[in-house]
């Protein structure tokens, strides 16, 4: 959907029609459901937490400023949800990638069915779900947000209500710490 499709959308359900707001979801629950995977660690759980989400952001639509980006406003109120729901519970609980593709929920490339590549590419996959699992949270959501849902800067930014510098920083960090943590996971490759 681009972007002014989406600002009649919001137009739409701002005067009052519900059903306005089902392409909405429609054109956001994918990146919505692999956010909330990523910062919780469960894909049941990310499934609830991101429809929590989608109905927090239905009750506020009214308040949207429609001149502003709709993505950066629903994904903070995606990571509130998700923070809110890691504080009531207390830590992560992370599942494999055997546990996500069983559920129907793995990550999926596009591209030809070929078993060799795939297994290696679910096994890059896992090592990188570790790897994002064992970031402390605001290092693992500045990952999340720039490089598995691209997000600008500026919205990273306005999702975090961080300054930019901060954004800039903390991706560095986030990265370095990941580039590490995936050094010490690489296994030699048999030839």
């Amino acid at each position: 959907m681009d972007r002014e499709d989406l600002k009649e959308w919001i137009a739409k359900c701002q005067e009052g029609d519900r059903e306005a707001f089902g392409p909405i979801v429609e054109a956001f629950k994918r990146r919505a459901y692999f956010t909330a995977l990523a910062l919780v660690g469960n894909g049941e759980d990310a499934y609830d937490l991101s429809q929590e989400a989608f109905v927090r952001a239905f009750r506020a639509i009214s308040r949207f400023d429609g001149t502003r980006d709709f993505g950066p406003w629903f994904f903070r109120i995606l990571r509130n949800v998700c923070n809110t729901a890691l504080a009531k519970r207390g830590s992560r609980r992370e599942e494999s990638l055997d546990d996500l593709c069983a559920s129907g929920h793995e990550p999926r490339a596009g591209g030809r069915f070929d078993p060799s590549l795939l297994a290696e590419r679910n096994e890059v996959v896992e090592i990188v779900w570790r790897g994002l699992a064992r970031l402390d949270g605001k290092h693992r959501e500045v990952i999340v947000l720039k490089d598995l849902q691209g997000c600008s800067y500026q919205e990273i930014a306005e999702i975090l209500d961080i300054p930019i510098g901060t954004v800039m920083s903390r991706l560095y960090y986030a990265r370095q710490r990941l580039k590490d943590l995936l050094s010490a996971e690489e296994k030699p490759l048999a030839v």
